[in-house]
């Protein structure tokens, strides 16, 4: 099978990375149906980081970080690193001295399937990193893998040039065919939830605008006015 590193790929609009950078994954997983969702076990490593762009991807053997080297090259200002593993590993791929590679590349951040090590020196710096370890066991450089071939990250498919969204709540992909689909139905979603927002501000149930209380009724929930009521009826 043919191992390769692609140079050049296609990369979203600023404009349109701007625009998504308004908005958080949460509303982004939702307002596309649901789909693009990282595993919840790759979590950020420091509290308060969110990052927007598209992604350069990189397939590396488990345990092994040959391919992450050779993407540092091909990687430009505002990519995010995508780190997929032929194999599960928690081995620390990354540490301090790929992040500041990376940083003077102008990367924003980093998402990876596999681990990190230097934490604390990663957390001083600031750089954004969703991980599924942290461990110090480090990584062998001797096997070839791909840069910027399609891939499945934590469990969700990504292609080069694809929207990475990452902050405290998880990591969501944008394929670049549903950019324009995915904005609008983002900022539809945000209008809604400013409108409910205000009604809970004027004292409205959850219960009486989402209409549940007939979900209530359908599932047999029964009302009482006191404990003391309910055990009389037994």
């Amino acid at each position: 099978m043919e191992r390769y590193v692609v140079r050049n790929i296609e990369r979203p609009d600023k404009t349109i990375i701007e625009d998504f950078s308004k908005l958080d994954v949460s509303t982004v997983y939702e307002a596309q149906g649901k789909i693009g969702l990282v595993s919840h076990e790759l979590k950020t490593v420091r509290q308060g980081n969110m990052i927007c762009g598209p992604a350069v991807t990189v397939t590396c053997f488990a345990g092994d970080n040959l391919m992450i080297h050779a993407a540092i090259e091909v990687c430009k200002p505002g990519d995010v690193l995508v780190i997929t593993t032929i194999g599960e590993s928690t081995t620390g791929m990354i540490g301090e001295l790929i992040i500041n590679a990376l940083m003077k590349r102008g990367v924003q951040g980093v998402v990876s399937e596999a681990g990190i090590r230097d934490a604390s020196r990663i957390r001083e710096c600031g750089f954004p990193v969703w991980s599924r370890a942290i461990h110090s066991q480090g990584s062998t450089k001797s096997r070839g893998g791909w840069v910027n071939a399609p891939t499945v990250c934590g469990g969700a498919s990504v292609n080069p040039g694809d929207l990475v969204m990452a902050d405290d709540d998880g990591v969501v992909f944008v394929k670049k065919e549903d950019l324009k689909f995915a904005l609008e139905s983002s900022n539809r979603r945000m209008s809604k939830e400013e409108d409910t927002k205000a009604r809970i501000e004027r004292g409205e149930l959850s219960l009486d605008f989402y209409s549940l209380r007939g979900i209530l009724e359908k599932e047999n929930v029964v009302y009482y006015e006191s404990e003391e009521a309910r055990a009389s009826k037994k």
